[in-house]
């Protein structure tokens, strides 16, 4: 009863940010092993393979490079916030 009562409680602020901050870099990792063809592979969606993919194109369509990369960028962003806010609310 003094774990549940105790222990758990105050255990889950620093899970939950840890949690949410895990997720932020497992999206970065896993673009960021895509994006040098070590990660998913290509029959398989991925943020990586697509920015791959619009190197290739930079020059004429910049824009293939620009949206992955801003999805990748609000995303991990998002998800940082997120831990950020639930660290906050949680220690108060």
């Amino acid at each position: 009863r003094i774990i549940a009562r105790h222990l758990i409680p105050n255990a889950m602020a620093p899970v939950l940010v840890s949690i949410t901050l895990g997720i932020a870099g497992a999206i970065l990792v896993e673009s960021s092993l895509s994006f040098l063809g070590i990660g998913v592979q290509p029959p398989t969606p991925s943020w990586g393979n697509i920015l791959s993919e619009g190197k290739a194109v930079m020059g004429a369509g910049w824009w293939m490079m620009l949206f992955p990369g801003l999805a990748i960028f609000i995303t991990v962003l998002g998800y940082n916030l997120l831990g950020e806010g639930i660290r906050e609310k949680l220690l108060k």
